[in-house]
């Protein structure tokens, strides 16, 4: 990959500054959406991208259309192979990966003080909750997937294009809402994006290390690369791209510094997280999986501060665990034991999300075949 960034850069005169830059070029579309029509327009746009998986460019204002049109090429320092390694990591950890990506990622975004009022703006996180997880388990299905990236027209580019407008039409209409506070900063910023895409990277990255799985180096550069094309494709600031694992564990660290604490959106975003797994895991053995792991991954400080508070959590899983064959007193001692709840967990996950209804002309949650069948993952379609 170019150079793209300093190793360690990531100090509060950068990062302050970024939470009131946006999006410029998908900034300028919805603003302009927004001066010929009103709030009618973006709120047409917004119901549009919604409720249709990928709008028919016909349907579109011409302002769109140009820019799906422009803002679907990969950066001249996008590294094909790299990609690919990247995806085949997915391919071989993916059911462990998307419940990394529920009970770690997902939860690492809910603590950022400021970041996580635009959650609680958009009622439909709370209101439906398990559509909008789904949407964004689809996200990363949709970009991790063989050719997501690489493909002209793949679901990934296509997927980047959709979110990325999305993002734009709510920092036009969140920041009008009443309650939004100037501390909060712009919706979307730049800062929040970053640690978003680091949740999808280095976070999914350390919590397959938390759960005992050693991937090379080079696997965890490639792996890495993916989410940062994506954050290209996103619109996040060259600036915001650490250039190495190891700077985006900073970039990590950072952004937990200056934005994580309790909030009560955080915790409404948590609760309505645990109670999606647990309706959406078959039966109640695994009930408890998801507040479990989020106290693992989190620890119990950054747990608490979701309203995770310490339970008797242990004696909770001993059923499914000795379903298992684990041994209740050795899941914290052993990663090999916590490997395998994690696996089996995420097959049942995905097996189970396909039956969430996501509204409007959206399929159910979509898997490609190829990984349906290394990943064990079966229903009738």
């Amino acid at each position: 990959m170019a150079e793209v960034a300093n190793t360690f850069p990531w100090t509060d005169a950068l990062l302050e500054p970024m939470r009131n830059v946006g999006d410029p070029l998908a900034d300028a579309v919805v603003a302009e959406l927004f001066a010929k029509a009103e709030v009618s327009a973006v709120n047409e746009l917004m119901k549009n991208l919604i409720t249709n998986e990928f709008p028919e460019p016909a349907s579109l204002p011409a302002s769109v259309r140009d820019y799906l049109e422009h803002t679907d090429q990969l950066p001249d320092w996008a590294d094909r192979d790299l990609i690919e390694r990247g995806e085949r990591v997915f391919w071989r950890y993916g059911p462990k990966l998307v419940l990394i990506f529920h009970c770690y990622a997902l939860p690492f975004d809910y603590l950022g003080r400021n970041g996580v009022q635009v959650l609680a703006l958009t009622t439909r996180l709370v209101s439906n909750p398990s559509r909008r997880i789904l949407e964004v388990s689809q996200f990363l299905v949709d970009i991790m997937q063989s050719g997501g990236l690489t493909s002209d027209g793949g679901r990934g580019r296509r997927t980047i294009q959709k979110v990325r407008l999305m993002h734009a039409a709510v920092r036009k209409l969140a920041a009008a809402a009443p309650g939004w506070k100037p501390e909060f900063g712009l919706p979307v910023n730049q800062e929040d994006l970053a640690g978003t895409l680091m949740s999808f990277s280095w976070i999914v990255l350390d919590g397959l290390e938390k759960l005992g799985v050693s991937l090379s180096d080079s696997d965890r550069e490639a792996y890495l690369h993916c989410w940062l094309v994506t954050g290209h494709l996103l619109g996040i600031e060259q600036d915001l791209l650490p250039q190495s694992v190891e700077s985006a564990g900073a970039l990590a660290g950072a952004v937990a510094r200056r934005q994580f604490g309790p909030t009560t959106e955080g915790q409404e975003m948590t609760r309505a997280l645990v109670h999606m797994m647990a309706n959406t895991l078959p039966g109640d053995v695994f009930r408890n999986v998801a507040p479990f792991l989020i106290r693992y991954f989190l620890g119990k400080e950054r747990a608490s501060w979701l309203g995770i508070e310490e339970e008797h959590y242990l004696s909770f899983l001993s059923a499914p665990l000795r379903f298992l064959g684990v041994e209740t007193s050795r899941l914290l001692e052993d990663c090999g034991a916590l490997n395998r709840v994690a696996e089996h967990v995420g097959r049942l996950l995905l097996q189970s999300l396909v039956f969430i209804e996501r509204g409007g002309n959206r399929p159910s949650f979509a898997i490609p075949a190829d990984l349906r069948q290394q990943w064990g993952v079966n229903w009738v379609s």
